[in-house]
């Protein structure tokens, strides 16, 4: 075991492994370490600690120092260099005509290079930028060609979980992602759905990548032939995390898709074993070919037995008379109510033998031949004319 502390710089990028040199440093604590570039300005993420001296990369290069006042100026110095840096590139680039896109750059803490990131779909020329560069800022000058995972690495932003990019968070490299670990988790292959911001298929899919591996070696195929306890089917759909696959049975009249759990199902062989049960079930050879006869599952019927109180005529029960008693006792009102109603002719014949009252016509006349008084109205509606 060796020990260690774990610093990065400008805030993004992979975890650097260096000896503290005797120093205890505290996570978050600013740090001047002696790298290949010369002495870098960087940020401890985790203080001493022990790691296997297989995760060492030799030489181990130490810490010089913890930061002071002086180099935290220093370094905010270099981060105004390097904005003006970056506007002069950009200028330069636009001049020059160049196929490239600047990304980033960074000034070294002791001022002694620049390096400049950009991306491009092919080579570049850029050794007049190159010249013009370092004509300006008397400096050595770097040009580094990046892909577009290290530029969303660079600028940073939000995926399409609404979380910022792992690339920012805590990824410190990159793993190869393929298309076929979008299969095997069952998701959709629609491009824009499954890549990230950069472009590139998304690095979570790497993340449970294992775990659905050890799911689908436990997992039945689709089209597979399958023993189910209700019959023989083949299986149409699987559900991984829920470790079940729904099936659509041969056997019986029943011919829904039905869900089975993976240990209640027990796969007998592909598309040629189906076709293989189909002709033997039609020569009615099943033993001959090697599969077990099951009997067809039950069918129960969807319509409840009729009620005899309702279709049982010819021994009616008290409860069905005594409703019918009373459903004709509720009747009665209204019949003697109709045979109580007279004709036109009757109640006209009543009215004339009555003192004082004339019979009514079907013209509406009276007994002397005069109309009776009639409001009319004329004109539109609201006008109303005696």
């Amino acid at each position: 075991m060796t020990e260690v502390v774990s610093v990065r710089f400008n805030n993004r990028g992979k975890l650097y492994f260096f000896d503290p040199s005797g120093l205890t440093v505290k996570k978050g604590d600013k740090v001047i370490v002696e790298t290949a570039k010369g002495l870098e300005y960087g940020q401890c993420v985790y203080g001493n600690h022990m790691v296997s001296e297989s995760a060492v990369v030799n030489p181990l290069r130490p810490v010089s120092r913890i930061a002071t006042e002086a180099d935290t100026k220093t370094a905010a110095a270099g981060k105004e260099k390097e904005k003006e840096a970056f506007e002069y590139c950009l200028k330069k680039i636009e001049d020059f005509e160049l196929d490239m896109k600047l990304v980033d750059v960074e000034y070294g803490f002791e001022g002694s290079k620049i390096l400049f990131f950009f991306t491009s779909e092919g080579r570049v020329d850029f050794r007049e930028l190159v010249k013009d560069l370092a004509g300006v800022f008397r400096t050595r000058i770097e040009l580094r060609q990046i892909g577009v995972r290290d530029e969303a690495k660079m600028l940073g932003g939000l995926g399409i979980c609404g979380r910022a990019f792992c690339c920012t968070q805590f990824l410190s490299e990159f793993h190869p992602v393929s298309i076929k670990m979008a299969k095997t988790q069952g998701l959709s292959l629609n491009p824009t759905k499954i890549s990230g911001t950069c472009g590139r298929l998304m690095c979570c899919l790497k993340y449970e990548e294992s775990a659905y591996e050890d799911l689908v070696k436990k997992a039945p195929k689709i089209d597979a032939f399958v023993e189910t306890p209700s019959g023989k089917g083949t299986i149409v759909n699987v559900n991984l995390l829920r470790l079940n696959a729904k099936v659509r049975l041969e056997d019986g009249l029943d011919t829904t898709l039905k869900t089975f759990t993976f240990d209640e199902l027990d796969v007998l062989g592909g598309k040629g074993r189906r076709a293989e049960y189909i002709a033997a079930k039609a020569e009615g050879k099943l033993e001959e070919a090697g599969f077990k006869v099951t009997p067809p599952p039950e069918i129960k019927s969807a319509y409840k037995p009729a009620s005899p109180s309702v279709f049982d005529r010819a021994k009616p029960s008290e409860h069905s008379s005594a409703q019918k008693h009373s459903s004709q006792q509720e009747r009665k009102p209204a019949s003697e109510q109709r045979k109580k109603g007279a004709s036109g002719a009757d109640r006209q014949t009543r009215d004339a033998d009555k003192p004082g009252k004339s019979p009514r016509t079907h013209s509406g006349e009276g007994a002397q031949g005069k109309k009776p008084h009639v409001k009319r109205y004329k004109g539109g509606r609201g006008k109303k004319q005696n």
